[in-house]
């Protein structure tokens, strides 16, 4: 590691304290997609003290923010998330399920870590900066509603990303590694049917019931499953029932679908049949709907010039080392993850690297997974979705995994809330602030590395970005 990189963890290591309390404020202060507004305001408050300068209401939304450093090209972009999950509440540390508030929200994802972790790598760029005098910009954009919302997304709609040069990005996970591949894209409507009340005995003729559209619906949605292709999926919530008495035939009742495919131009093809059983159901039923759009995702457009970047410098730095009392509450919340599976997305798809992380993980059963695993390249899907695809489709991105959760973990659980806010999620998120400004200097410093990074990009995106995000669409709340 050459000396500006060792400034650069240096720099980490010695401000560590403002990262690790924003991150234990947010994790404290959970709040749901597109309702960030004490998170935010936290944001601001830290980004407005250490001189940046500091776009509020970023692309037309309340809870989103843009953070520059420094001056001319190359524009680099760090990507933040902040928001939390519903019903996730749980005491930090604790190795038993604990609710601080018993179904209140919870950082189950672990953005709290993700949005403290891409801060200070930003802080520590715009340090290098300007301690380097090197020409580059570090932007921090403040992303919110990533688990509903997709504010990455609409703002692709409107071409705010295609300024940068890169964006790098991370994500809490239970391993170490560069993520490659690509995933599910995702769009998400709710259609609220509406339809006349009635007495159910007395007066049933003259009812036209928006819980039977609904029902209707969903039945149409299931004959529609053996005719689409295996890279789909489409999920659904019934949101409003109408009522909770049988004797009423229900004049309102909402259904929130969720409908992906591999391609994003295959989630919109898709959504045009689910529309159309919307419309038979209405009309089987003489109800009426409304259709709201609420969100869409794009898949990702992997890029192996700046994965390969991030490896070089995820091996330069030292992994976290554990305490013996964050290893004793390692293992005790082990004993609620008993997955085996091979850990990482480099095991999927490679049978050397599969062995390599089936041994160091001990078969699956290792709490921790304080070790990093060989890069694989590849461009076959994992399930999931992330609005970080639309930002891979407007400028090279490339994203790793620290292991900030205990081994095996479910996503979007209370384990997950329960690590993220003790000191092996600091962990996590400090060595993912490392590797990020690290790289990020590479970028500076390599003109070659990024033109590379570029003509990769133009080739996988030859075929043109279809935006999953509708033209009047506004970000919405659920």
């Amino acid at each position: 590691m050459n000396q500006n990189k060792e400034e650069i963890c240096r720099y980490i290591e010695e401000h560590a304290g403002t990262f690790t309390d924003l991150c234990d404020y947010i994790w404290e202060n959970p709040e749901l997609s597109l309702k960030e507004f004490r998170s935010c305001e936290a944001y601001l408050n830290v980004l407005k003290k250490s001189g940046f300068e500091v776009t509020e209401h970023f692309g037309g939304i309340e809870t989103a923010f843009l953070a520059k450093a420094g001056s001319g090209r190359p524009y680099i972009g760090i990507l933040a998330e902040y928001d939390a999950l519903s019903g996730l509440s749980q005491k930090r540390g604790v190795s038993d399920p604990a609710p601080v508030l018993e179904g209140a929200p919870g950082h189950g994802c672990g953005h709290n870590m993700l949005g403290a972790g891409a801060l200070a790598a930003a802080f520590a760029v715009k340090d290098y900066l300007e301690r380097t005098h090197h020409s580059g910009t570090v932007l921090l954009y403040g992303c919110p509603g990533e688990e509903g919302g997709a504010s990455k997304a609409f703002f692709a709609r409107d071409g705010l990303w295609k300024e940068l040069d890169a964006a790098l990005t991370w994500h809490p996970s239970d391993v170490n590694e560069v993520v490659s591949g690509t995933n599910n894209s995702s769009i998400q409507v709710l259609y609220e049917f509406h339809g006349t009340a009635a007495h159910a005995a007395g007066d049933p003729e003259n009812g036209r019931s928006a819980l039977d559209a609904v029902e209707l619906m969903n039945t149409g949605v299931q004959y529609l499953r053996e005719h689409m292709t295996s890279d789909c999926r489409v999920h659904y919530a019934i949101t409003d029932a109408g009522g909770v008495s049988p004797n009423v035939v229900q004049a309102r009742a909402s259904v929130l679908y969720m409908v992906r495919a591999n391609r994003v131009k295959d989630s919109v093809k898709l959504l045009g049949r689910v529309d159309k059983i919307a419309e038979g159901a209405a009309l089987m039923t003489e109800t009426s709907f409304v259709r709201t759009f609420i969100d869409g995702t794009g898949e990702l457009v992997p890029n192996f010039v700046l994965e390969d970047a991030l490896y070089d410098n995820f091996r330069q730095i030292p992994l976290p080392v554990y305490t013996e009392e964050e290893r004793a509450f390692a293992e005790a919340l082990k004993a609620w993850c008993p997955d085996t599976t091979t850990p990482g997305i480099g095991a999927r798809f490679d049978t050397e690297v599969e062995a390599y992380v089936r041994e160091k993980s001990c078969g699956g059963t290792r709490p921790l997974n304080d070790f990093l695993i060989p890069p694989v390249h590849t461009t076959v899907y994992v399930a999931g979705s992330t609005d970080v695809g639309d930002v891979s489709w407007q400028t090279p991105t490339a994203q790793i995994h620290t292991a900030a959760f205990i081994g095996g973990a479910p996503g979007h659980s209370w384990q997950n809330v329960s690590s993220g806010g003790s000191s092996i999620g600091h962990k996590a998120m400090l060595m993912a602030a490392k590797v990020l400004a690290c790289t990020a200097a590479d970028l500076y410093e390599r003109q070659e590395l990024l033109a590379a990074a570029r003509e990769e990009f133009a080739k996988r995106t030859a075929g043109g970005y279809v935006c999953p995000i509708e033209p009047d669409a506004k970000p919405t709340a659920l």
